[in-house]
């Protein structure tokens, strides 16, 4: 399948023949008296403090409900709200308390975003969540079929650099044939997340903090201060995806948006020896850095199939494919029959070598258009529905796997979601849940 419209007949087709329960009212929109949408946040600190203020920002939303694992971590959010009810269990949120609201954003560490997602849908909520989408592909496919089979559903994944007026240039200048056809890809990023092992021992759970919920669909592990909540969870396996899973979504996105692409047909991991070495760290952690090689089917919009190249943890593309240009910290640079185009992360984009006149484009704000997309009831279209975050989580996923096995040329045939060349790896593409914790469309 060589097309976006191909991957999206497939989910939607394997969605219509599941079962998922329906709890959606009449009126999917049960608007407040003063006419706002209904919303609650499940996060409250670091970037969920930030969606949930952007959110608000619009003006056009009621926040009438918080949930937080840690109460210190809500502590501003509170304050900001204070009529908001607020509750630590996510599972009591989406339960009984359902029928209170409309919507929801999900912002909260990567192993909790297919459980929270798939049951906010499940109760007809539209559903705003940080990318990645999920933590393993089967969960991506999952939620991309429970979105497919509500189409009533506004949904929007948190990669919001995508909707700024950057990015959008990039996608227009591409679509417009500005370098031809594309040839190859080269994406980078400078961001690591550097751990070796586990630590030992336990420190005392904060006062507050429910740890056993952080945890959630994880396995069970001490708490050791500052190692996992609230930030560094990212250099986990058990939680987050590293650098590939935490960036591709800001920076190959424009690739996905421009050329039409799905999920690769085979992805390579080259890291350091160190780390493939170690048994401990490749079961624990990632890279400090790594180079990940793609093939995509080709497109109308490329020469043939596309290689893409990424590399993250300070690794960089050759420096004479920027003809002079200074490399910046991160983007992505599309190598075309008649030109290349250097798009940073995040910054104006400009074809190398010429001037070029960018595209007039109105404002957008990612956070808002859902609101309004939700207000509009779908008429306004999101920059990042589910239908293109799950292709693209999956994309980064697939390098997540890769990097277990270095060197090794793994073979993704995606509408089977299995690795054709490779079983160990397949063994990876769908999450095992502890106990209690089961993803009942995962089970």
């Amino acid at each position: 399948m060589n097309s976006r419209r191909s991957f999206l007949r497939t989910t939607a087709a394997t969605a219509a023949g599941l079962a998922f329960p329906t709890i959606i009212p009449a009126r999917v929109l049960a608007a407040s008296p003063n006419g706002k949408v209904r919303h609650a946040a499940i996060g409250c600190s670091n970037q969920a403090w930030s969606d949930l203020q952007v959110l608000a920002g619009s003006g056009k939303i009621e926040v009438v409900a918080l949930c937080d694992v840690d109460v210190a971590a809500a502590a501003e959010a509170r304050a900001a709200f204070p009529q908001a009810k607020f509750v630590q269990d996510w599972r009591e949120l989406l339960g009984d308390m359902a029928d209170q609201f409309d919507s929801v954003n999900v912002t909260v560490p990567d192993h909790m975003h297919a459980s929270m997602t798939l049951q906010a849908m499940r109760q007809g909520k539209h559903v705003y969540c940080q990318k990645p989408l999920t933590r393993t592909i089967a969960e991506a496919r999952a939620v991309a079929e429970a979105s497919a089979s509500r189409p009533q559903l506004v949904t929007q994944m948190g990669n919001q650099i995508q909707s700024e007026y950057e990015y959008r240039s990039a996608v227009e200048l591409l679509k417009t044939g500005v370098i031809g056809k594309v040839k190859e890809i080269h994406a980078w990023t400078s961001a690591t997340f550097p751990q070796r092992g586990r630590p030992a021992g336990a420190d005392p759970v904060p006062e507050g903090l429910n740890w056993d919920h952080w945890l959630g669909v994880a396995p069970v592990r001490p708490y050791k201060k500052d190692i996992y909540h609230r930030f560094n969870w990212r250099g986990w396996q058990d939680f987050g995806g590293g650098p590939i899973a935490d960036f591709c979504c800001h920076i190959l996105d424009t690739p996905f948006k421009a050329l039409d692409l799905v999920p690769p047909t085979s992805v390579q991991a080259e890291v350091p020896k160190e780390w493939a070495d170690s048994e401990e760290f490749r079961k624990e952690n990632w890279p400090d850095w790594a180079i990940y090689r793609y093939e995509f089917a080709a497109t109308p919009m490329t020469s043939g199939p596309l290689p893409v190249t990424w590399y993250d943890g300070g690794r960089q593309p050759d420096p004479a494919l920027f003809q002079g240009a200074t490399i910046p910290g991160g983007g992505a640079l599309f190598i075309g029959e008649e030109g290349t185009l250097l798009l940073p992360h995040y910054a104006t984009p400009r074809v190398l070598g010429r001037k070029v006149e960018l595209p007039k484009l109105e404002p957008r704000n990612h956070y808002h258009h859902f609101i309004e997309s939700i207000l509009s009831e779908g008429k306004v279209k999101t920059t990042s529905p589910f239908s293109f975050g799950a292709p693209l989580t999956e994309t980064g996923l697939l390098g997540t796997i890769a990097a277990r096995f270095p060197g090794k040329k793994l073979d993704w045939h995606s509408a089977d979601m299995r690795f054709t060349n490779h079983e160990a790896a397949n063994a990876l593409v769908r999450p095992s849940y502890r106990d209690g914790w089961a993803v009942k469309e995962l089970s």
